[in-house]
């Protein structure tokens, strides 16, 4: 039986009709765009996301040798969409790279403190919907008064297609609503984000059936489905002790475990994987500025991707300028949203290329000290990590990542692996029974290893310099 995944992600969505052997029959994507109108915000219009799941469901569905008999969703995570009663969006959704809740995120962490944060598997972050609809409450009391439903992204498109209203654990778990290891919602965290819990979804099983959708002139069963890390574990049939890194917009580094422990250091996340409640969780670094601060950056300079690949074909050198890639402030490892990027090392020297090199080097060193955080704080990888995403596509930059972080990296053949999750979700089956294979492995250099180590040094040191500036400078107002 082949079945339809469609997964809402931060600037596209994609659908793919997918065989019962968790093979992509067919497969296409449409943009939208993200709206910033003021620093720091991060938005999209939900009306835009049913389009484009249209469209792209429409030529999945028409270049596909198979119809699809189910529908399964994924979806980016963390984001705020408010409705009326009847699904209207009351404002544009608020997304996972929006800074503007830092103060909200700031009294969260010390009001509720570590033990409470811990059960919610995550230290207090902008962009999350607990402190998103904080400052929603703090600063849109007149839309808040208006809602009735606070839903995830996947979520409001399923109900809008016609689905179930409801939520699942692995998008859940991502809200800072949420107590992680029972899978149901905090009255603690919703009554400090200052709505009333009724706005909330149900949380249900992410393979349990949720009414029918109907898209691209067909009705279809569907599932509740699941956030997208969730999916994309589901998608690569990945069990405890193994995990993968994703580059696309942002950046994940994952590490399955078989309890919802917490990073001492509050420098990474605990998330619970698909399936029913309370049955499985990951370890996840979570890196904002990934193709999210390459693509600005690259538009800057007035340059490209295969520019940019042409200039670190010919290496990364001690003289290269460190680039600072948080353009959108950093969750792993520093939980900083003031963080910015900057160029440090120009000099007369400096040639173009040396500072597009530098800007895909400072990419791959930002989910490098992800890779660390998620090692250091007790999360499991195996000896050869996935690689997924569209950064993993691109050989040279697969071998810069590879030597920052001192990994082998494995490409597989899984270009999509979230969509197909969500597709499998859509047939009830929570993890791909026939794993995807490794297609080829790019292993770390010993010389570049040193080299890039100690430039990812300089980087955490520039970054250290900054954020002791900027505490000073606020001390002295």
């Amino acid at each position: 039986m082949a079945s339809l995944g469609i997964d809402l992600g931060t600037g596209s969505v994609k659908a793919a009709v997918v065989s019962a052997n968790a093979t992509i029959l067919s497969r296409s994507s449409t943009p939208y765009l993200i709206s910033s109108p003021f620093t720091g915000w991060a938005e999209s219009d939900p009306h835009e996301w049913l389009a484009a799941a249209e469209d792209a469901t429409r030529d999945a569905i028409a270049n596909s040798p198979e119809a699809p008999e189910t529908v399964g969703f994924s979806g980016q995570m963390h984001g705020v969409v408010v409705t009326d009663a009847s699904l209207t969006p009351l404002r544009p959704a608020i997304l996972w790279a929006d800074t503007r809740s830092a103060a909200e995120a700031q009294r969260m962490n010390d009001e509720l403190g570590p033990d409470e944060l811990s059960k919610l598997g995550s230290a207090a972050v902008a962009g999350f919907a607990a402190t998103t609809l904080a400052w929603l409450a703090r600063h849109e009391p007149e839309i808040m008064a208006q809602a009735r439903h606070v839903l995830q992204p996947k979520d409001w498109l399923r109900a809008a297609l016609g689905g179930t209203m409801g939520t699942d654990p692995s998008d859940a778990s991502g809200t800072l609503l949420c107590d992680v290891a029972t899978g149901q919602w905090s009255d603690i965290a919703v009554a400090w984000s200052g709505i009333d819990g009724s706005l909330l979804p149900e949380i249900r099983p992410s393979h349990e059936r949720a009414g029918h959708v109907t898209i691209a002139g067909l009705t279809l069963p569907c599932v509740y489905g699941g956030a997208d890390t969730a999916c994309a574990i589901a998608g690569l049939g990945l069990e405890t002790g193994e995990g993968f890194v994703a580059v696309g917009s942002g950046a994940q580094v994952v590490a399955l475990m078989n309890q919802p422990t917490l990073d001492p250091s509050l420098a990474t996340h605990t998330f619970a994987t698909c399936g029913n409640t309370a049955t499985g969780w990951y370890r996840i670094g979570a890196v904002q500025n990934a193709g999210l601060a390459l693509e600005p950056t690259l538009a800057l300079l007035g340059s490209s991707f295969e520019e940019a690949h042409a200039a670190l074909s010919e290496g990364v050198t001690a003289d290269d300028p460190i680039f600072v890639p948080y353009l959108s402030g950093e969750r792993t490892p520093f939980m900083d949203p003031g963080l910015r990027g900057s160029w440090h090392g120009i000099s007369l020297g400096t040639t173009r290329s040396m500072i597009l090199r530098s800007v895909l080097e400072g990419v791959a060193q930002a989910v490098s000290l992800a890779v660390h955080a998620v090692r250091d704080s007790g999360g499991e990888m195996p000896d050869t990590v996935p690689f997924i995403g569209g950064g993993s596509t691109n050989p040279l930059f697969a071998q810069v990542l590879a030597d920052c972080a001192g990994i082998p990296l494995a490409n597989i053949e899984a270009p999509d692996a979230a969509v197909t999750g969500a597709a499998l979700l859509g047939t009830g089956i929570t993890s791909n029974p026939h794993r995807p294979e490794f297609s080829s492995v790019t292993r770390p250099r010993e010389k570049e290893m040193a080299l890039l180590a100690s430039r990812r040094e300089r980087l955490r040191e520039i970054i250290a310099i900054s954020r002791g500036a900027r505490a000073g400078a606020t001390l002295l107002e």
